[in-house]
């Protein structure tokens, strides 16, 4: 498998697909490359260069006991995008990949990159606070901890649903594709899948958002259940220096029919600009 072996001698897998300027994907929790299989395909068939790697701990990256943090995530990134030499990239992050998207800009800054894609991101941060009302309560944190805990199979079935919007009436989700959810998520290790709760939900990015001087596409579902619209997009890209937002009326956050769609199409639109 193609690997890149870190300082740490962590090994990251990543796909690369097609030739060109390179576009990079950071997929988000608890998923792994695949989860960009068919953005990869729609930017390799367009002319580029398509890359996307699992995250340390997920799929078929090594599965370390320490390091499961969004420092540790964003160098890894970096020594992804050293040891290839990819430059002038465009980097897209759904997700808790577009944390680490966020952290490895103002962590290493954009001598490399052209411009970024963030989809439904956790950015600025999510964790509800007296400085931030509108985020998520650290109970419902705490709740998917306790659930992974107890019974990580069930939890990850049971998380596709709010996850596509299958919950939603006339929601049209099919079985393959939360089963997919559910197949990439159980090839993330417990112990990192644990530790990286904390880290999308506590991880405050209003420093690297502020240093990040690129265009950046900031795109969300306004019934986003998993990374509440209110508390995310809006305020990220009122902290960017050059942000477009795009809201999908009515998207859920894992990207999916009409919503792929639209999504794909403003992706290319983007890269192209």
């Amino acid at each position: 498998m193609p690997v890149v072996t870190t300082k740490d001698r962590t090994e990251i897998f990543f796909k690369d697909w097609g030739t060109g300027q390179p576009v990079l994907f950071s997929h988000g929790w608890p998923l792994n490359a695949d989860a960009w299989d068919s953005q990869l395909r729609l930017v390799a068939d367009a002319g580029y260069r398509a890359i996307a790697h699992d995250r340390r701990g997920h799929g078929r990256s090594t599965q370390t006991w320490d390091g499961n943090h969004m420092d540790q995530y964003a160098d890894d990134l970096a020594e992804v995008i050293e040891q290839l030499d990819l430059r002038d990239i465009v980097m897209v992050g759904h997700s808790t990949g577009g944390g680490e998207v966020t952290r490895y800009l103002g962590r290493h800054g954009t001598d490399r990159v052209a411009k970024a894609v963030l989809l439904g991101a956790i950015p600025p941060v999510m964790l509800k606070s007296d400085s931030n009302p509108e985020g998520t309560p650290i109970e419902a944190f705490d709740g998917l901890r306790s659930d992974l805990d107890r019974d990580r199979s069930q939890f990850y079935i049971d998380l596709a649903v709010p996850f596509y919007g299958a919950n939603r009436d006339g929601a049209e989700v099919s079985e393959g594709l939360q089963r997919s959810f559910w197949r990439w998520s159980m090839q993330v290790g417990k112990k990192a899948a644990y530790d990286c709760i904390k880290e999308f939900s506590e991880t405050d990015f209003h420093e690297d958002l502020a240093k990040i001087d690129i265009p950046v596409l900031v795109a969300h579902g306004d019934d986003d259940q998993i990374v509440p619209i209110v508390a995310a997009a809006p305020k990220t890209a009122e902290l960017l220096s050059n942000a477009t937002l795009k809201v999908y009326p009515g998207a859920s956050h894992g990207l999916h029919g009409a919503f792929e769609q639209e999504f794909n199409q403003d992706l290319l639109d983007f890269i192209k600009s």
